[in-house]
């Protein structure tokens, strides 16, 4: 992990009271950012999501759901974060018999004066919340794992991709 000495936290004042940054003097760019996630369940808990039957109804179309709203309330959810005008928010999620569980992955898009990454580890983390609340009656045990920020473009910081380090083999989402 690489460690900037000159770099501050933004969020707070020179006294450390937190505010919000003003982003009213950056230029508007396009931004992007990929986050993923996964819900590591009981074999048996994944093959009933992927049979359609779960009690409580379609647990894929419900969860990508949910995390396009969370993405769209992010600013309504984390104090310090800009109410964003986002142009694209997609939520895959893709079964891992290897898991066993689904891994998530959300991509957030915007063209803006701040970037998306809050955004799309939101709807990540909605998504893996939602897919838990659909399936907690079969499998209280599921775990939620690995949510993390993959890659994100455009701004002031450029380009940032995660080290493969930092994802270990049994968290990659092909990309």
């Amino acid at each position: 992990m690489s460690h900037d000495p000159d770099a501050r936290l933004t969020h707070l004042t020179a006294s450390g009271e937190a505010r919000m940054v003003d982003v009213s003097d950056k230029p508007a760019t396009f931004r992007s950012a990929t986050a993923c996630g996964m819900v590591v369940m009981q074999p048996a808990t994944l093959a009933l999501c992927m049979s359609g039957q779960a009690k409580k109804g379609d647990v894929f179309a419900t969860a990508r759901i949910a995390g396009i709203m969370a993405a769209k309330r992010t600013h309504e959810l984390i104090p310090l974060c800009h109410a964003l005008n986002l142009s694209k928010i997609q939520v895959d999620i893709t079964p891992d018999e290897a898991l066993p569980g689904l891994r998530i992955a959300a991509t957030a898009k915007v063209l803006g004066e701040t970037g998306v990454e809050m955004e799309a580890l939101t709807a990540v983390s909605l998504a893996c919340l939602t897919i838990y609340d659909m399936l907690k009656a079969v499998d209280r045990g599921m775990r939620i794992e690995g949510v993390q920020l993959l890659e994100k473009t455009g701004g002031k910081s450029g380009a940032f991709r995660a080290e493969a380090a930092s994802i270990s083999r049994e968290d990659k989402i092909s990309r």
